[in-house]
């Protein structure tokens, strides 16, 4: 198992004791009894502590990545533009942010940026951010002003300072070095410090060339990895009991985002999850996103 906390296998043992618990004849084997109640407290106990830690991911930072999707130059520019609104965020609530990796193109654009995002609680406000953003404008990029859908994906993971909460073993890796690169594809480092790790079973991969030397690049992708593992279960977990899809391979077009920025033939950002709209766009890519985070913690 990739992740083992084993919520699933333990929520359903406690639903078949507590069932036959139900059943008039549960004590006539007192023995039989004593052991069930004694592995339901037992299993509780677990179940408190997995809950406690997910309380306490939600609690800590963020590791935030937009990728470009569908639309070319206008996408890798949504990025820029979703970039610059949480920024914005982020100053507004007094946390900081640094940048881990980031594929910068000529113009200004970006292909894909992971930022991590110190403050308390940075991971639980944010993490309903994830999902397909839609802008819908007229392209600065195209000579006949044409109206273009473009679309970025956002997705939120928590930071993990420690890794004994999730299981790597090192045959499930791949991990893969490389020179960093800069705007362009420019190398700017002529060793090969920037590490990409691979999670074989679930093809997840992370990619960073902050750091200045290998092994502190292998050490923080370790992190990320971790932590978008534990995304990934916990969105398979909300899948199993709550009856909500969650896909880990959302796909940048029509009919998947979770918010759209129309700039023209009108003015409007709306959250397709929520209903929450707001007409005052220059407020919200300034960072104002409040009201549909609001919104998003009671989904």
């Amino acid at each position: 198992m990739i992740y083992s906390p084993g919520m699933d296998d333990i929520q359903k043992r406690i639903e078949e004791i507590e069932s036959q618990m139900s059943d008039v004849h549960f004590w006539d084997d007192k023995q039989r009894a004593d052991d069930a109640m004694s592995e339901l407290s037992i299993l509780k106990s677990k179940l408190s502590k997995a809950e406690e830690g997910k309380k306490d991911y939600n609690e800590g930072n963020a590791v935030m990545t937009i990728f470009a999707g569908a639309g070319g130059t206008d996408a890798e520019d949504f990025v820029r533009i979703l970039l610059d609104m949480y920024r914005g965020y982020i100053k507004s609530q007094g946390w900081t942010y640094t940048v881990e990796h980031e594929h910068e193109t000529d113009r200004g654009g970006y292909r894909n940026i992971t930022i991590e995002i110190e403050g308390k609680g940075a991971y639980g406000i944010l993490r309903n951010e994830s999902g397909v953003h839609r802008l819908v404008r007229i392209s600065p990029f195209d000579a006949d002003k044409q109206r273009h859908t473009s679309f970025a994906m956002v997705e939120v993971i928590p930071k993990f300072e420690k890794l004994g909460d999730i299981n790597l073993p090192e045959d499930q890796l791949r991990i893969d070095f490389a020179r960093s690169s800069g705007p362009g594809g420019q190398n700017v480092n002529k060793r090969e410090t920037a590490v990409r790790i691979t999670h074989i079973p679930t093809k997840i991969s992370v990619h960073v060339d902050a750091e200045r030397s290998q092994q502190q690049n292998r050490e923080r992708a370790m992190q990320y990895l971790a932590g978008k593992l534990h995304r990934y279960i916990e969105d398979k977990r909300i899948e199993e009991f709550e009856g909500v899809y969650v896909s880990k391979d959302i796909e940048n077009e029509w009919g998947s985002q979770i918010r759209s920025y129309v700039f023209h033939p009108y003015q409007q950002i709306k959250d397709h999850r929520t209903g929450v709209e707001e007409k005052n766009i220059e407020k919200v890519l300034e960072g104002d996103i409040q009201s549909f985070i609001d919104a998003e913690a009671h989904l």
